[in-house]
């Protein structure tokens, strides 16, 4: 019986990676990735050179009970996302369960999640947070901000950054204008940024400037 190993890869920097994760993506039969050809730029960065196979999540579903397949017959593979820990917002779920319900081994590695360090450097309560992802884009939107609006704990959120003014006004007008907000985006790279204030502030600014890059929005909870 093989292993699946969860490794999670850098949000930008190419140094967030831990030692392990490149001796285990050098060590196993099989790497998943998101996107080959963004994971390539990876692998060759740290001379791995394992045989790659796309999992995504226009796929996940049929590829599946193959993997599977190959675990039980004792290869060792390991699921990488383009950005960060796999399932977290990305492919991953699925697979796990599979595994899981198949008593084959999981082994999940500590490593680079975005959403962590938006929330430590936001200046926001983290001792408790709920994390909600991405918000539905039309159906069930304004049914989740309006429970939202009642959480008292910090709430955590990706964005793109075509949507996020869009966000942030839906913000204003469940949330009130005056809660507080902080938006990272780039985090890890060249431009990283973040922005707190208000809600009515931080819309403001991104109004004025238009975003680009990957985006965390942290929300104080309701006092």
């Amino acid at each position: 019986m093989g292993k699946l190993y969860i490794v999670p890869t850098p949000i930008g920097n190419l140094e967030d990676i831990t030692f392990r994760a490149i001796r285990v993506l050098k060590e196993v039969d099989l790497i998943l990735a998101e996107d080959t050809r963004t994971s390539g730029k990876l692998l060759h960065h740290y001379s791995i050179e394992t045989p790659m196979q796309s999992h995504h999540m226009h796929n996940e579903h049929r590829t599946v009970d193959g993997i599977v397949k190959r675990l039980q017959s004792g290869d060792n593979i390991a699921l990488i996302s383009d950005a960060g820990t796999p399932a977290i917002s990305d492919p991953g779920f699925l697979l796990t369960r599979a595994c899981v319900e198949n008593n084959i081994e999981v082994d999940c590695l500590p490593g680079a999640t975005a959403f962590v360090p938006a929330l430590v450097n936001s200046g926001l309560p983290n001792d408790k947070f709920v994390f909600e992802g991405f918000l539905p884009v039309k159906k069930g939107r304004q049914t989740r901000l309006t429970l939202l609006a009642e959480e008292p704990r910090t709430i955590i959120f990706y964005e793109s950054p075509h949507k996020l003014v869009k966000t942030l006004s839906h913000f204003e007008t469940f949330f009130g204008k005056d809660r507080q907000v902080s938006v990272s985006r780039e985090l890890s790279k060249m431009y990283e940024e973040t922005i707190r204030g208000t809600v009515k502030e931080v819309l403001q600014h991104y109004t004025d400037n238009p975003p680009k890059g990957e985006i965390v929005i942290v929300v104080s909870g309701k006092k």
